[in-house]
């Protein structure tokens, strides 16, 4: 275990012995965990703590726009007038992203899930 992660512990530990995280919102609720499966298990907490303050890693921050523009075009009319430009932003944050060494699979998850089904049936 990391030396960040023993001390967060520790006060995690000693605010529980003191009951200041009792009858907060959200208490016994599970927990809405981002999937960070992409990056390197030593810089997770780091990237965590800056996202937690509201900051991103450049990388990070295409993802999230690019998810944006994806959820947006599946929204759109391919007739609207907007479709085309926010396409082509999608594809230069598409390339932005492999230049970083990002996967873009994400961007493209709908198909991968139909064909999924589609071998599940046979």
């Amino acid at each position: 275990m990391w030396l960040i992660d023993q001390l967060a512990e520790q006060h995690i530990h000693a605010a529980q012995e003191k009951g200041e995280l009792s009858n907060l919102p959200g208490e016994g609720k599970p927990l809405q965990l981002d999937d960070d499966s992409y990056i390197p298990s030593e810089l997770r907490t780091g990237y965590r703590l800056l996202k937690n303050s509201g900051f991103l890693p450049p990388e990070l921050e295409l993802r999230r726009e690019a998810i944006e523009i994806n959820d947006l075009l599946k929204q759109l009319d391919p007739k609207d007038p907007s479709f085309p430009e926010q396409r082509n932003r999608l594809v230069l944050l598409e390339c932005r992203l492999r230049q970083a060494v990002m996967s873009t699979d994400f961007l493209h998850s709908d198909y991968g899930a139909a064909l999924h089904q589609r071998f599940e049936k046979k």
